[in-house]
């Protein structure tokens, strides 16, 4: 009789070690946030494929789907659960949003030494400060070691309950503790928001920290503004703002200006326009 059983959403192994299937990653149109670049450079999929999001013991089953959201966001995939106190439900599956595939495809096992098996290094997170810890890294670092660590074989960040984190005995198990520096007077944070800075690390570790490159237009030649600084100074006279007599430092910071500006050839035809529609009031007033 076969040793697993589907449970829910995710496969249930009770005595055989976690598999880990390869999977080819289809290209996602996600739509996220406005603070999320969803036109950041691609990361090769066997890098990310190597780590392993292992959460330890979670008490709500929302909190494991908000953190499948996180991780995908972010395009790590493994999702590893270690005897969760909440199996998973509806509320996992909408606080996942766009990302259930992960809750499908994830392993509960019974042993944080199921989960762990196999790894080329483990990565235990805490807030708390440990009497034993051994190597202790900021979450960046700890993202650096991880995304080099992926060339040896798979990778895993452990996470504890919501409540009280990862026991000393299960920290122990791990090679490494990393931790978010944050507010020293309230460093708790959200399961699903640790995953998220944890997986947005490794993101960039992996060499997708640049974002999308705005348009770039035409710049406007020495040309064009040297005939934007000459038709703002006719104007400024005109308006009686400017003594050409007595001009002190107003045209010198006003060149200053514009070079500082770096002005692009629409945004001087703008500015002449500006002038040129104050030009005609002051001809228009001048004729009443």
């Amino acid at each position: 009789m076969s040793n697993e059983r589907e449970s829910g959403y995710f496969t249930h192994a009770r005595n055989a070690p976690p598999r880990f299937h390869s999977r080819s990653h289809r290209a996602l149109r996600l739509i996220v946030t406005f603070i999320v670049s969803s036109d950041s450079p691609s990361v090769p999929a066997s890098i990310l494929d190597r780590v392993r999001i292992v959460l330890v013991h979670t008490s709500h089953s929302g909190n494991i789907g908000a953190a499948a959201r996180a991780m995908l966001t972010m395009g790590v995939s493994q999702l590893v659960l270690v005897e969760p106190r909440s199996l998973p439900d509806p509320v996992a599956m909408a606080r996942a949003t766009g990302a259930t595939r992960l809750l499908d495809d994830a392993c509960i096992v019974t042993t944080l030494d199921e989960a762990l098996a196999g790894c080329a290094l483990t990565i235990g997170f805490s807030a708390r400060r440990r009497e034993f810890a051994g190597r202790v890294l900021a979450v960046r670092d700890a993202a650096v070691a991880a995304i080099q660590a992926t060339a040896r074989g798979d990778v895993a960040l452990v996470f504890g309950t919501e409540m009280s984190g990862l026991s000393n005995a299960e920290l122990a198990r791990c090679a490494a503790v990393a931790t978010i520096p944050a507010n020293p007077d309230y460093a708790s944070l959200n399961l699903a928001a640790a995953v998220q800075v944890a997986t947005y690390e490794l993101r960039v570790a992996a060499g997708a920290g640049h974002v999308w490159v705005a348009p770039r237009f035409a710049r406007a030649t020495q040309d064009d503004v040297e005939s934007l600084h000459a038709h703002a100074t006719r104007t400024l006279v005109a308006m009686k703002f400017l003594n050409p007599q007595m001009p002190k430092r107003l045209l010198p910071r006003l060149r200053r200006l514009f070079a500082r500006a770096g002005l692009e050839r629409e945004e001087v035809n703008i500015l002449r326009g500006i002038l040129a529609r104050i030009d005609e009031l002051l001809r228009n007033r001048d004729q009443r």
